[in-house]
């Protein structure tokens, strides 16, 4: 009898046994997290600000036109097609390209006999000299020789002359080293320049006093003349109403541009003579810093 107990109690516990474990087998594993995708797990790049347009090229044609009549010896119209194009170019190598195209053609409209609407021929009258007719007009002896190919000073009544009246004015700016030359208000010329070392030229407004060519120097009460090296007035001499100061030219041309002069204004050779040839005695001449 308690054998058979004993067999029973053993069936039932294995019975138990086999069905706990049946159970841990049936049961299922925890499923694993969620991948988070690979494009919300990097970090989203910020947008690309939009690039800056280039700037526009400056629009050339018009000054091609100018030139184009610039090169058919239309000098006046190109002239005038140059001034409208300062007003209206707003790009600054095309305004420096326009400035010195224009200013080769104003000092061909002066120094030739090519027409222009301001030009006047002129009779000679009895009596009359070159120097007071170009008093008379405000400008030089040396410019009428070159447009009517006069070799010497001496003419005759009845005798015609082409003429260009001018209203020359000079601004100097010693800050940016640069001579600018305006007829009647309007630009004629810009040209680089030296200014006083030390800025010691004077800032006011002055005029043109006397037009020296082949200057001799004056230094400590001793007198250098043309020629030698000492000389530092170069070519040509223009003398301003205040004592020692004036515009010259200069045997150094890379001190131009920049505050090199004991106190004038230089030009290189070739410039400060188209500036004696064309501008009077009493032309304004305004320095500014």
């Amino acid at each position: 009898m308690k054998s058979t107990v004993k067999a029973a109690l053993m069936l039932v516990f294995i019975a138990a046994v086999a069905l706990v474990a049946y159970s841990l087998g049936r049961r299922e594993t925890a499923p694993p997290p969620p991948t988070v995708p690979a494009e919300s797990a990097a970090a989203s790049p910020k947008a690309a600000s939009p690039a800056t347009p280039a700037p526009a090229a400056p629009n050339r044609a018009p000054l091609e036109k100018a030139l184009a009549l610039r090169d058919a010896g239309k000098l006046a119209e190109a002239r005038d097609a140059m001034r409208e194009l300062l007003v209206t170019a707003g790009d600054a190598q095309l305004v420096g390209e326009i400035q010195k195209a224009l200013g080769d053609v104003n000092m061909q409209l002066i120094l030739t006999p090519a027409p222009a609407p301001e030009k006047v021929d002129y009779v000679v009258q009895p009596g009359d000299s070159l120097a007071r007719i170009a008093k008379m007009h405000n400008t030089t002896i040396e410019v009428i020789q070159k447009v009517n190919a006069l070799r010497e000073s001496i003419i005759h009544p009845a005798q015609r002359l082409r003429v260009m009246p001018t209203k020359f004015a000079v601004a100097v700016s010693k800050s940016a080293n640069t001579l600018l030359l305006t007829d009647d208000g309007k630009f004629f010329k810009l040209y680089r320049c030296g200014t006083g070392q030390y800025n010691t030229t004077p800032v006011g407004t002055f005029k043109i006093t006397d037009r020296i060519a082949s200057p001799p120097w004056w230094k400590d009460g001793q007198t250098i003349p043309f020629g030698s090296k000492e000389n530092v007035l170069g070519k040509y001499w223009l003398a301003l109403d205040i004592p020692h100061y004036g515009i010259h030219g200069t045997w150094e041309p890379e001190t131009i541009g920049r505050q090199s002069s004991q106190g004038c204004i230089r030009l290189i050779n070739e410039d400060v003579e188209e500036l004696y040839i064309i501008l009077p005695a009493g032309t304004p001449v305004q320095v500014t810093e």
